[in-house]
């Protein structure tokens, strides 16, 4: 393991974040964290970019709540992305959405650290930050179209 790689995996352990290491061979290490309990957050160096830190994570839109936005109208439908996005996009966070014919299939919200800024505590802020910014979007969708049961939740890794 590289220094950075060890550095960061006791920091998670220590605050009880660390999961396990997954295999990918895009990246230098790729880790997968509970923060908090039961959401699920990949911090990943990507291969060629040893300077660079990923923290990630993935959400898929469930089947009901999908089967309610093609009920909407094309500006209805629209008009929600374009809230999803303002929505997002206060968070100081990095974010990607799918969204084909404006009907969000799954979003992506991930934040970077380069070697060079790299602590504990940013690490664990940026953590703390990528899983706000995927709460709030979770609230955005069951505010329009409500909660959905929880068995039904699809993973929200960037792994799967």
């Amino acid at each position: 393991m590289t220094n950075i790689q060890d550095k960061i995996q006791k920091w998670l352990a220590d605050e009880g974040y660390f999961r396990q290491k997954v295999p990918d061979e895009n990246s230098n290490f790729h880790f997968i964290i509970n923060y908090p309990e039961g959401h699920v957050i990949d911090v990943i160096q990507p291969k060629g970019k040893e300077d660079l830190i990923v923290i990630g994570c993935a959400t898929n839109v469930s089947p009901e709540h999908l089967t309610q936005m093609k009920k909407m109208n094309s500006e209805d439908r629209e008009d929600f992305i374009w809230e999803f996005r303002f929505a997002l996009n206060g968070l100081l966070v990095d974010f990607q959405i799918q969204h084909p014919e404006n009907i969000l299939q799954s979003y992506v919200v991930s934040s970077e650290i380069y070697e060079d800024g790299l602590n504990k505590d940013r690490l664990i802020s940026s953590v703390k930050n990528v899983f706000r910014a995927k709460l709030q979007g979770l609230w955005k969708i069951q505010q329009k179209f409500g909660e959905v049961e929880k068995d039904s939740s699809p993973s929200d890794s960037m792994y799967v």
